[in-house]
């Protein structure tokens, strides 16, 4: 059975950093979609960044509301993804959920992590 865990999420005051990891269990991922998603308070999950296999290499795509400050990265021997998040905002404020799509459709979700940024 597949498991998605995020930690590293937090409280943080604006200005700060912090870095999210993704670990996950049951499989191994290679050339798979990886990224992580947002949900603040009343809103609808929108994408933050995620990194994409186009068939002969791995792409990154970031929203442009963290273009510049955020920067994800993976791990795949160890099945890892990672979100290095700097210059946050409270605008960033939501609950932080990985994603693995693969290329057979199936689509796994982490239970989430907070990040709250105070100003």
């Amino acid at each position: 059975q597949v498991q998605l865990v995020e930690s590293g999420g937090g409280l943080v005051q604006a200005g700060g950093s912090l870095r999210l990891s993704c670990a996950a269990s049951g499989r191994t991922f290679s050339k798979t979609d990886m990224g992580w998603y947002r949900q603040a308070p009343g809103k609808e999950r929108e994408t933050v960044a995620t990194i994409n296999w186009g068939g002969t290499t791995y792409s990154a795509y970031y929203a442009d509301t963290v273009k510049g400050r955020f920067t994800i990265s993976s791990d795949y021997p160890k099945n890892t993804v990672y979100l290095q998040m700097n210059s946050l905002t409270p605008e960033d404020t939501a609950i932080y959920y990985c994603n693995v799509h693969e290329q057979s459709g199936l689509v796994y979700w982490g239970r989430g992590a907070q990040v709250g940024v105070s100003s």
